[in-house]
């Protein structure tokens, strides 16, 4: 048996090694030990052009109202066009720093559209916060009033639902939340600001009247709101007293967020700001979205140092 020491003195860290002009004697052995290299998650395999417009903020609007009162409020300018599909981008100073902000409008009002515009988000632009903001139906006579602005961390889906016999229908709500740092950051908004919240109008018209902003649930489901006295009015209002207004959008985006928390990307957080530009009832009409938009929109101003 051979008393020759072991030489562990060369490694290979995934190359090749070269020897050469070496002596070896009979009982001398080399071992290439090859090491793995580092996993594919840990590197970022984006492109200098991703990672230059890659953005903090993506907002989601569906109404050409909304949008215009996103660009005025956060001074977004710049207008991309990638893919076919239009982004208007641009920072916002805020006493944390500067946030990076992209917005985009859904091809359409409702669920599977924002799940659309949202992965056009993802994929262009990498955001780490989604915001959904625009106009949404009020529920409740005085939180809900038209101009007051809800900020929303808890989604209620309302149509799911079973149908029974001679067409009476079983809702079924199904309720998410958005991640615990930003029901944290929103609680604090409102413990600095006051609950409520109180704004000046934004619109032409309004600038001198005072609205308030209320954390509160909204409903989500698939279709206008019309009637004051609709079966969704009395489930929403029997399921928690708390939701306060009704869109067609949120569900999709609680559910996309929902189905994109697994795997290796980060997951954007989430927060919904709506407008009231109507009561969901037989005299729902236009003449409040260019108010509940700009409201909307200013908020989400003011939220940005607490979310970002």
């Amino acid at each position: 048996m051979s008393n020759l020491p072991n030489n562990s003195g060369i490694v290979n860290l995934g190359g090749t090694n070269d020897i050469s002009n070496n002596n070896l004697g009979g009982g001398t052995q080399i071992n290439n030990h090859g090491v793995s290299p580092s996993p594919l998650s840990d590197v970022d395999t984006r492109s200098v052009e991703e990672k230059q417009r890659s953005r903090d903020v993506g907002v989601v609007t569906f109404l050409a109202t909304e949008m215009r009162a996103v660009t005025e409020q956060l001074n977004l300018r710049t207008r991309k066009k990638i893919d076919g599909l239009f982004f208007s981008t641009g920072e916002v100073a805020t006493d944390g720093g500067t946030v990076s902000v992209v917005a985009t409008m859904t091809h359409s009002p409702g669920q599977r559209s924002v799940m659309s515009a949202l992965d056009h988000l993802r994929r262009h632009f990498s955001p780490r916060l989604w915001i959904l903001v625009g106009i949404g139906g009020g529920l409740h006579p005085e939180y809900a009033r038209i101009g007051n602005v809800i900020v929303s961390t808890r989604i209620v889906y309302y149509d799911s639902r079973k149908i029974r016999g001679e067409g009476d229908a079983q809702r079924r709500g199904e309720e998410r939340q958005a991640p615990a740092r930003i029901v944290h950051a929103v609680n604090v908004y409102f413990t600095d600001r006051g609950e409520p919240a109180m704004i000046r109008g934004q619109a032409d018209g309004h600038r001198k009247r005072t609205f308030e902003v209320h954390p509160g649930l909204i409903g989500s489901g698939e279709a206008v709101i019309a009637d004051g006295d609709s079966d969704v009015h009395r489930f929403l209002e029997g399921y928690n007293d708390k939701v306060l207004a009704v869109d067609m959008e949120s569900g999709g985006l609680s559910q996309y967020w929902q189905e994109n928390s697994v795997g290796e990307e980060p997951n954007p957080d989430w927060v919904v700001v709506r407008g009231i530009s109507d009561n969901a009832d037989q005299e729902k009409n236009d003449d409040g979205h260019d108010l509940a938009a700009h409201n909307a929109a200013h908020v989400v101003k003011d939220l940005l140092p607490y979310l970002c």
